[in-house]
């Protein structure tokens, strides 16, 4: 749909996955808790009613194996400007976000450990929501772009209460596609150039495996 406000409905979508899953019952495995997650994710492309796949195309959503190496502790440094800005769109339009901090971890390339940072923005228009208020938003890219994974990036969802004493876990195993990865007509975010990654980040969704309308 032409001029759709992408960032706030897939966050919502997203937002209603996770208070779908159930809570972990004790000893379950970390990768039985990606696959859960998965399962629900895919569910809400079929329930949302403004998804870009049908239920058929589900079939066709790809992920890369989880990979506990991928689940990384970060240090959050806050941001001291609360100015908003307008991150450019895949549509051509801009969403306003302003930077609420900087997330500062390590991630391994083969023997070697790489320095990497990431900015968390937030959205002055979801933080109106109360149901919303608390969302933080990664957009990233990566080596795997245009190859294993979707050319224009992928996303993270955190939240304010996921940051304490400074730190919080950023999972890449639960990283998505924008909609933009299997059609036109929504204004997915362009991960901002302070988020490209350096290290191939071999985890979280692969690029969509079926037929798009691009």
């Amino acid at each position: 749909m032409p001029g759709l406000l992408f960032f706030t409905m897939q966050t919502k979508v997203l937002a209603f996955v996770f208070l779908l899953l159930p809570t972990l019952a004790a000893g379950q495995n970390y990768e039985d808790s990606i696959a859960a997650h998965r399962a629900e994710y895919c569910q809400a492309f079929i329930t949302e009613k403004r998804s870009p796949l049908k239920a058929a195309d589900t079939g066709f959503l790809r992920f890369f194996n989880p990979d506990r190496l991928y689940r990384v502790t970060a240090r959050f440094t806050p941001s001291g400007d609360t100015t908003s800005f307008l991150m450019p769109t895949r549509s051509g339009k801009t969403k306003r976000f302003r930077k609420y901090g900087t997330a500062s971890f390590r991630l391994k390339n083969g023997r070697r450990w790489i320095d990497e940072t990431l900015e968390i923005y937030q959205s002055p228009d979801l933080m109106q929501q109360e149901a919303y208020h608390d969302q933080l938003f990664i957009p990233f890219t990566d080596d795997t772009n245009g190859g294993l994974s979707y050319g224009g990036g992928r996303y993270i969802d955190i939240s304010t209460k996921d940051i304490a004493n400074g730190s919080l876990v950023i999972d890449f195993n639960k990283a998505y596609n924008p909609y933009c990865a299997y059609a036109e007509g929504y204004n997915c975010p362009i991960p901002p150039k302070a988020n490209s990654l350096r290290v191939p980040v071999n985890a979280g969704e692969k690029a969509f495996a079926g037929p798009s309308s691009h």
